[in-house]
């Protein structure tokens, strides 16, 4: 039911002479076999959500390898799956979402971080760092420098980004440390090619099991005593062998014209910004069209740990150095400075300062950094007044169009997909408020933090996936009413089960929680989890619009009833109506103790998935298909507007009023309505206008439909006469 990957899946068998072209998540994807890796876990995120989707639909093949797929749970159960490179020379990887992913498996990785690893780790963390970011702005970074972990960020280019893989498990293998892969949306996104080598079968594996458990070592513990030993060994042996490693196997890269007029120049850049950088350099007049720069640059690949020496190597024959590197705090910068002064070198450094303190570093902005750095130490560069033209007509640009639009663009946030069951609940809780006035919104992380923007408004805080009510249980006491927290099936598994439910009932917490059951991993890809359906359509023009021909899969009522909820109810994710009333139920029930709803709808993303097939299908058959519509009656429609209000459905828009006497606009369903009915529900519960009405489209009807149509024609063509 999830999207596939058969041609991506095909990809991963291939051999040694042979091409692969694609994407560079899923040229990570084949790296990972062609290392030789045993196991591979993960939690889904962007942008490295494919990683994981590619290797559980590819399972078939990968045992034949003896490679184990695992898809975890939440990134804690990811990182404890790493335990087994621990005591057996075995490489592993898993994937997550940095940096909010890795704050979850904090706990295991610390553990794993201390004994350190016999057998190659590695963490591919994807990291959508930016403007586009759907995490908080804070860097891995840190995170590898506190517990001593190799940070790899590959140059954005497929065959590099395959090299740095292989030898990712190998540098961590000859440091026995864990390494993390720091990829970059553009990295995942990048598109190229590379010639592949044969896949791996590891020694050890699923098909190759070991005979017996390695013998009690307990060095190998992250436990005290030996903690305190292990802590010693990260400083004065793992991190010169990871340091001697860099350095042998040539993996941090030093580029451009040492020889040059700006030889006397240089710049230090992390190696996922470098494609950003050279198209910063072209416009600068420091590189040519191919990408060759023509002052010299080291790329670090490796970020963490920086090599020393490399660094004073490189800035020793420069009278300035440009840092480029993205985020705050500047760690890279600082660790440079130190390097230099220990070395007495008087190389001028820059970094924040001439490039901004935050925030994603695009090519406008590195090229405004680098033309500050030109300015002082090269000011008779001919490049510069190239980047001045350049960033001068961007700003123009900018300037027109605003001028031409006349007053800002309407913010257009992200939304609810059309005919999302998540929509209707949130538009019951907007009534039910009416009703019960402002109730205090602990939202989460999912699908149904949309419901945060307009028209809904909803929610007070984010803390967590799955942590929506635990972060109320701080604030619940405060409130004369009762709290809200809103929590979907994915976080209800990832976390919300133990930290949010059992900890509301040991405490006695009176609150109410409001689960979306629908039924996938939605916001990261529709991924499956514990409680997903396994259903057919429901193909009746009067079925539910989540409805199947089997039985659901209650897992999430069987485990809230064996933690020892009461109360505890399910409504239809489209019934306003109910929901409305349940929810009032919910915050005026005497009932002292925690109060759960459960929305029930699927994701309209995978019913349509299985739906359109289906009915295309049935239509080469030649059989008989309903297609149900919503529309809205423009003679009864008074403009104002209020269904939109209260429903933020994007096939419900506005047109001309078709009343030459009339000036507002009516509202309008265009055709991208998938029928779930939504804004019929939302005008019965709120006592809208009745100018919505349901439709049926018949595709191949049966003989007595066509007759009964052909005899209401001529009624039909009286009547519509007779309204005119």
């Amino acid at each position: 039911m999830e999207v596939q990957f058969t041609r991506e899946i095909e990809q991963l068998r291939l051999g040694a002479g042979q091409v692969f072209r694609g994407e560079g998540i899923l040229a990570i994807t084949k790296a990972l076999l062609q290392a030789g890796v045993s196991y591979v876990g993960g939690y889904q995120g962007a942008p490295v959500s494919h990683l994981l989707d590619v290797l559980v639909q590819a399972r078939p093949y990968l045992e034949t390898l003896g490679v184990q797929v695992q898809a975890c749970s939440n990134e804690a159960s990811a990182a404890a799956m790493l335990g087994a490179s621990i005591h057996y020379p075995v490489r592993g990887a898993v994937t997550w979402k940095s940096v909010v992913g890795t704050n979850v498996a904090s706990d295991a990785l610390s553990n794993l971080a201390s004994p350190g690893v016999r057998g190659g780790v590695l963490v591919i963390v994807g990291d959508d760092y930016g403007e586009g970011a759907s995490v908080v702005q804070e860097r891995t970074h840190a995170f590898a420098m506190k517990s001593t972990l190799l940070l790899i960020d590959p140059r954005p280019d497929l065959p590099w980004m395959v090299h740095m893989v292989e030898h990712g498990f190998a540098l961590s293998e000859a440091s026995s440390m864990p390494a993390i892969l720091q990829l970059r949306i553009r990295a995942c996104h990048v598109r190229g090619q590379f010639e592949c080598r044969d896949n791996v079968s590891p020694a050890i594996s699923s098909r190759h099991a070991l005979p017996d458990p390695a013998a009690f070592d307990y060095s190998r513990l992250s436990h005290p005593p030996v903690i305190f030993s292990q802590e010693r060994l990260k400083v004065a042996e793992r991190l010169p062998a990871a340091r001697r490693a860099i350095l042998d196997r040539g993996l941090n890269e030093r580029i451009g014209d040492d020889a040059g007029p700006l030889a006397e120049l240089g710049i230090v850049v992390q190696g996922g910004l470098t494609n950003a950088l050279v198209r910063a350099m072209q416009l600068c007049g420091l590189a040519a069209g191919l990408g060759e720069v023509s002052l010299p640059v080291l790329v670090l690949n490796v970020t963490y740990p920086l090599v020393p020496e490399q660094i004073v190597s490189f800035c020793e024959p420069r009278r300035a150095v440009l840092v480029v590197e993205e985020g705050s705090p500047e760690f890279i910068e600082l660790e440079t400075a130190a390097a230099l002064r220990r070395a007495a070198l008087g190389t001028e450094l820059h970094g924040k300062g001439d490039l901004p303190a935050t925030g994603e570093y695009t090519v406008e902005v590195l090229a405004r950094g680098l033309l500050a750095f030109l300015q002082q130490h090269a000011p008779h560069h001919p490049g510069i007044a190239g980047a001045q033209a350049w960033l001068a007509t961007v700003q123009a640009q900018r300037a027109a169009a605003a001028r031409m639009l006349e007053k800002p663009l309407p913010p257009r946030p992200p939304g609810f997909c059309t005919g999302c069951p998540e929509r209707p609940v949130f538009a019951a809780l907007k009534l039910a408020q009416q009703q019960l006035g402002p109730v205090h919104v602990a939202a989460d992380i999912g699908c149904h933090a949309f419901g945060t923007f307009a028209p809904f408004s909803s929610g007070h805080s984010i803390l967590g996936y799955g942590m929506s009510l635990a972060s109320s249980a701080g604030v619940g006491p405060l409130m004369q009413r009762r709290t809200l927290a809103v929590m979907g099936d994915g976080g209800f598994w990832h976390n919300g089960l133990l930290s949010g439910v059992q900890s509301a009932l040991f405490n006695g917490n009176d609150a109410v929680l409001l689960i979306f059951k629908n039924g996938y991993t939605s916001a990261t890809g529709t991924q499956e989890i514990l409680s997903s359906p396994h259903v057919q359509p429901d193909l009746t023009p009067d079925a539910d619009v989540g409805a199947s021909r089997t039985d659901r899969n209650h897992t999430i009522e069987a485990a809230l009833q064996g933690l020892g909820v009461q109360w505890l109810r399910t409504v239809h994710s489209y019934r306003v109506e109910a929901m409305r009333r349940t929810l009032v139920d919910a915050f005026e029930s005497p009932f002292k103790g925690l109060k759960v709803i459960i929305a029930e709808g699927e994701c309209q993303l995978e019913r349509q998935r299985r739906l359109r097939p289906w009915m295309a299908r049935m239509l080469q058959r030649r059989e008989r298909v309903v297609r149900v519509k919503y529309g809205v009656d423009e003679d009864v429609c008074t403009g104002d507007h209020a269904c939109m209000r209260l429903s933020g459905c994007p096939t419900l828009t506005l047109k001309d009023n078709p009343d030459p006497l009339k000036v507002d606009p009516v509202a309008t369903v265009t055709d991208g309505c998938v029928g779930c009915g939504l804004c019929g529900e939302n005008a019965h519960a709120a006592a809208l206008c009745p100018s919505f009405y349901r439709g049926e489209r018949v595709t191949n009807p049966r003989w007595h439909e066509r007759a009964l149509h052909a005899l209401g024609a001529p009624l039909r063509r009286w009547l519509m006469g007779a309204s005119r």
